[in-house]
């Protein structure tokens, strides 16, 4: 994706951004994503961006989907998807996550450019 900029958060772990704004990130162990059975908090949560509540609910609402959310994102535009679970997604379904999140957080004019370059409706 054009202007994307990767930081490294406080431990290091990774962040990409366009225009200064955040839209993937790769979050650090955190006491509101653990696992069920285990109590240990999840190591590989990656945060996607998604444009709208809906597109929000569409990934998450499905206990089967590898998508998920916490209490601690209620109002936040992302969704969190564990590493170890990528691989139940597509190249395509994660392509279009990936420009999503890309789309929600790049200036209109750059998305609108990115769109029209790909012929993307």
């Amino acid at each position: 994706m054009p202007h994307v900029t990767r930081l490294h958060g406080p431990k290091g772990n990774p962040i990409y951004q366009v225009g200064g704004k955040s839209f993937i990130y790769f979050r650090t162990p955190s006491k509101d994503a653990v696992d069920p059975v285990t109590g240990e908090r999840y190591d590989d949560v990656i945060i996607f961006w998604v444009p709208s509540a809906s597109d929000k609910l569409a990934l998450t609402q499905d206990e089967d989907s590898p998508f998920f959310t916490t209490p601690h994102f209620d109002g936040h535009l992302s969704v969190l998807l564990r590493g170890s679970r990528i691989g139940e997604l597509s190249v395509q379904e994660l392509t279009e996550v990936v420009q999503d999140a890309w789309l929600a957080r790049a200036s209109a004019t750059r998305g609108r450019k990115w769109l029209s370059e790909q012929r993307l409706p």
